[in-house]
């Protein structure tokens, strides 16, 4: 027999099973990750970038419970921006451009390194399943690897097929074949699979764009970074350009419309509200002159550049076309089209909280098989999945974010409770408590909990404790420090706030609008002293602390309410038809789903206020 019997078996190599594999391996779990190529492990199949509104501070979180993300993000990325700087702190989002070729290498060379994770390079057409368990998975050689429990992460390759005008091919990213046999046999088993689309913009070779046409957006100065680790400081930075579309490329799009499948009928999964297709954005948007592009450089040293916004699966020569009227892409060359994919996925209503499948035990599903997209979005599941796999092994107690943990808490939440009727992406407006959840403090949150699963993060609990003991001595010093009108008159005046009138708390002071605590200690000699014994981050999550302890109080409070229902348990056998006066549909709903909680099941769509009404004079409350 070639394998040993392993804790976990993750199947497929991108960000939902990379980050899944070192999760269960930082836990001491023996983990086989089976990839169709080992070359294309964390292959970034789409944009060259971590991060971004709501994604940003996933990736934090990530970080924060000992994930990779946030370190092979830091170790290759070519510029960094903290987007909505303007907006509050809970709307503060990291983002990074990254080197495409060396953030699939970084990831690689880590997990190779990793003593408890061994590789396996074949497809996988199915899962050994035995009373209902799943037991290992079985390759295209008839091999069978045995596991204790299996993370299926297969993005888009399940049965993928690939849209370009009205040519279409099997794949499950360019040049890649699709994935055979496993949804057939998880739809044999009694699963629900239905078809989701996504799609990727041309490449263009970069020597052939007129760079002077375009709009320069440099990196953050100094630049930041997402790891709470010590990884390097980025020098130096690429810089990303702007460019627009006009009526002339509008025109030329349509002519191309009856010859889309967007439009056609040949597509019948599910798009992405979100990140539409610029044949979509022309088409629900017709009263829109012209649209932003993102010109996005692959990496340091390739020509090939990333077209952000101009997502496609129009037939080449229109994509080809059009692209040339775009303001300095006028002699622009193509790598290669951009298309639409199409892929099986599994409504994530048929998961538990711990993203173990229902009807198959020590099965768990993670990434784009339970209908999300994005990098940061499927990781997150991956490293919940890789947890939550050792832990059913050693039989030890499930591990799940509450909404109020994290945002990685309110994604699996949604998918569970809501299921999704479109590619499912993570955005601070889908999270109730955006004060608790920034991307400053998820150190603080998280690592901690990380620490209580056995994560050796020892060091990291020092920077936590660190941190901590310099918000309370910041803090401390500006409730006891009395500042003087002539010290700091001036500041205040040039910002337009009132003047002080008699010695006031420092503390005060900082609470106004518009006022800085690194400005404050420009004027403040004593200050200074006190802030400069801190790296600027520590500083920085002082001040948000400060400023905005009110909204965090309100916000716990309401965390404080909505436990209250957690803390009602459900029983998983519940018989909710026996319950007269539950509606058809809560009944149904319920049934399905099988909330843990009265607080989860309140969540589910379809689940009306006076259904949870019965539900706690049924249980007593």
């Amino acid at each position: 027999m070639i394998f040993d019997t392993y804790d976990v078996v993750v199947v497929g190599a991108g960000h939902a099973g990379c980050e899944a594999a070192v999760a269960a391996a930082n836990l001491g779990a023996k983990v086989m990750l089976a990839t169709m190529n080992m070359e294309t492990i964390a292959k970034m199949s789409c944009n060259p970038a971590m991060g971004g509104v709501a994604k940003g501070q996933i990736v934090r979180e990530i970080d924060a419970l000992n994930g990779y993300s946030g370190i092979v993000t830091d170790h290759t990325m070519i510029q960094f921006r903290l987007l909505n700087r303007s907006k509050g702190p809970a709307m503060w989002s990291p983002r990074a451009q990254s080197d495409r070729m060396r953030f699939a290498e970084k990831w690689r060379l880590m997990l190779e390194a990793h003593p408890n994770i061994d590789f396996w390079q074949e497809m996988v057409t199915g899962i050994v399943v035995k009373d209902k368990k799943a037991v290992g998975i079985r390759t295209s050689l008839g091999l069978e690897i045995p596991a204790k429990t299996v993370i299926l992460t297969n993005g888009t390759f399940l049965n993928g097929l690939i849209h370009i005008g009205e040519k279409q091919m099997g794949g499950g990213r360019a040049g890649e074949r699709a994935a055979k046999g496993i949804t057939e046999q998880l739809v044999e088993l009694g699963f629900e699979a239905s078809r989701m689309k996504t799609g990727t913009p041309p490449r263009i070779d970069a020597r052939s764009i007129n760079w002077s046409a375009l709009e320069v957006q440099e990196g953050d100065q100094p630049a930041g970074k997402f790891s709470y680790t010590d990884t390097p400081e980025l020098k130096e930075q690429r810089p990303c350009h702007i460019g627009y579309t006009n009526k002339k490329v509008h025109e030329c799009l349509k002519e191309g419309f009856s010859r889309s499948p967007m439009f056609n009928g040949r597509i019948q999964g599910l798009g992405p509200r979100y990140c539409p297709s610029i044949e979509d954005k022309i088409d629900r948007f017709s009263e829109r002159d012209r649209h932003q592009l993102f010109v996005e450089p692959e990496g340091w040293n390739t020509a090939e550049i990333y077209l952000n916004g101009f997502s496609s699966s129009l037939p080449e020569d229109v994509q080809f076309k059009a692209m040339r009227l775009i303001p300095g892409f006028e002699q622009a060359k193509m790598f290669r089209p951009g298309y639409a994919i199409e892929y099986d996925f599994f409504q994530p209503t048929q998961l538990k909280q711990t993203l173990e499948t229902r009807l198959v035990d020590g099965l768990y599903f993670a990434g784009q098989i339970n209908g999300t997209t994005g990098y940061e979005e499927a990781a997150c599941q991956g490293l919940m999945a890789g947890i939550n796999a050792i832990r059913k092994v050693r039989e030890e107690e499930p591990f799940v974010l509450k909404r109020s943990d994290a945002y990685i808490g309110v994604l699996i939440d949604d998918l569970i409770n809501k299921g999704t009727n479109e590619p499912y992406r993570m955005f601070t407006s889908r999270a109730e408590y955006r004060i608790l959840l920034r991307q400053d403090n998820a150190d603080i949150r998280l690592t901690p909990i990380a620490q209580a699963l056995g994560m050796d993060v020892e060091e990291r609990m020092q920077r936590v404790r660190a941190k901590e003991a310099a918000e309370r001595d910041i803090s401390e010093f500006m409730k006891s420090y009395s500042v003087r009108p002539e010290a700091i008159n001036s500041y205040l005046d040039s910002l337009g706030s009132a003047p002080l009138r008699q010695p006031v708390k420092l503390m005060k002071v900082l609470l106004r609008p518009k006022v800085n605590a690194e400005a404050l200690a420009e004027h403040l000699p004593e200050l200074k002293a006190v802030l400069d014994q801190y790296p600027k981050e520590f500083v920085e999550y002082s001040e948000i602390k400060a400023k905005y302890a009110g909204y965090i109080k309100k916000e716990e409070e309401q965390v404080e309410k909505m436990n209250r229902l957690e803390s009602v348990r459900l029983p998983e056998n519940f018989n909710y038809h026996a319950i007269q006066g539950l509606s058809a549909e809560g009944q149904e709903k319920l049934s399905r789903i099988r909330p843990g909680s009265i607080g989860q099941a309140s969540r589910i769509s379809g689940v009306s206020a006076s259904d949870i009404s019965i539900l706690l004079v049924y249980m007593g409350r």
